[in-house]
């Protein structure tokens, strides 16, 4: 009611105005109405988005009016101060040549934090000695700050080794025994001494006899030892069969190595020897029939050096115990050859030269 009211007083004021002597242009009502509109728009709309050329008029247009009148507008003289501003500052810019140490490229980053994880215990000066020998040069701190931002912390307290890692390098310096019996055609049992390394898997046959005696298994040790061939060992695993008599274990007590006895009746504590005895029977004893300790001897040495030298093993990925790694391809294709051995039982495949 009172809104009405005030209404019709602006109507009969703006009439009493136009129907005067004064002039009163009709502009300036419309511009009154303008202004009036703006005012309407200001309290429902937040703050506008200008363009670039919006603010240019604005900018230009307030330039023509005098100060009293340049409170209408949508901008403030501080806005217009800081457009200038900024308009200065795209006209005055130049480029400028990167200061310090040139950017370090993608490969040798990489590099670092290859070296970095496949070495936990590799410190930055480590790292720089290493990458000096490839011809990379890179300052330490670089190094530093590469592992920093990759997440990685300073050795050694970088990661510690998988429970992998850390078996696969406890199996470096252990070996294991057993025997394994074989009956021959004339129903005659043979014992077979054998030793397996456990990170080579690679096998190594000492003897078969009918009578395994301590006298018989103390020679068959010593005569591995003085060949070199078990190489640096520290620990020999063995079950708790009595044909391992003391004389035995002290051949290798003597080169310094510690004999580790499984628990009674647990043949999963000797897990890599039972598992070649399995293979040895599944893949070759089991499809023979065995006359006499001569063909016994050559059976078991044919089928040991296809093991090492052929057979292709998981826990090595899928190669054999004595080649840890796959041969390169050939540069064209090659022939397919296939040796036989036993008679055909063993294959080997290779390519022709």
């Amino acid at each position: 009611m009172v809104l009405s009211f005030v209404y019709l007083v602006v109507v009969a004021l703006l009439k009493l105005l136009l129907r005067s002597g004064r002039r009163v242009d009709v502009k300036d009502i419309e511009l009154l109405v303008l202004r009036h509109e703006v005012d309407v728009l200001r309290r429902q709309v937040g703050r506008p988005t200008l363009r670039p050329s919006d603010r240019a008029l604005f900018a230009a247009a307030a330039r023509l009016l005098p100060p009293a009148r340049r409170h209408g507008l949508l901008v403030t003289p501080q806005t217009l101060l800081r457009w200038h501003r900024q308009l200065v500052r795209r006209r005055w810019t130049y480029p400028s040549a990167r200061a310090g140490r040139p950017a370090i490229d993608a490969t040798t980053r990489e590099l670092v934090l290859r070296l970095a994880r496949e070495n936990p215990r590799w410190g930055y000066q480590r790292i720089v000695g290493e990458l000096n020998k490839l011809s990379v040069r890179v300052s330490p701190s670089t190094v530093r700050r590469l592992l920093a931002r990759a997440g990685l912390g300073p050795a050694p307290r970088r990661s510690g080794p998988s429970w992998r890692e850390f078996l696969r390098a406890q199996a470096a310096s252990i070996v294991a025994c057993d025997f394994f019996t074989v009956e021959t055609a004339l129903l005659r049992r043979y014992y077979v001494l054998f030793f397996i390394e456990l990170q080579t898997r690679r096998v190594h046959l000492a003897g078969a006899t009918t009578n395994p005696d301590g006298r018989w298994v103390a020679q068959q040790a010593r005569n591995l030892s003085l060949t070199g061939a078990l190489g640096d060992i520290t620990f020999l695993i063995r079950d708790r069969d009595s044909k391992f008599t003391g004389g035995f274990d002290e051949v290798f007590r003597t080169e310094g190595v510690t004999v580790i006895q499984t628990p009674f009746r647990s043949p999963q504590a000797n897990a890599h020897a039972e598992r070649f005895v399995r293979t040895a029977r599944t893949e070759c004893l089991d499809w023979l029939l065995i006359v006499g300790p001569r063909q016994l001897d050559r059976v078991l040495r044919v089928y040991v050096n296809h093991y090492n030298t052929e057979r292709p093993h998981r826990a090595l990925g899928r190669c054999p115990p004595v080649a840890t790694q796959p041969p390169p391809p050939p540069p064209a294709p090659a022939e397919l050859q296939r040796r036989d051995r036993l008679g055909g039982l063993l294959h080997a495949y290779h390519l022709a030269a």
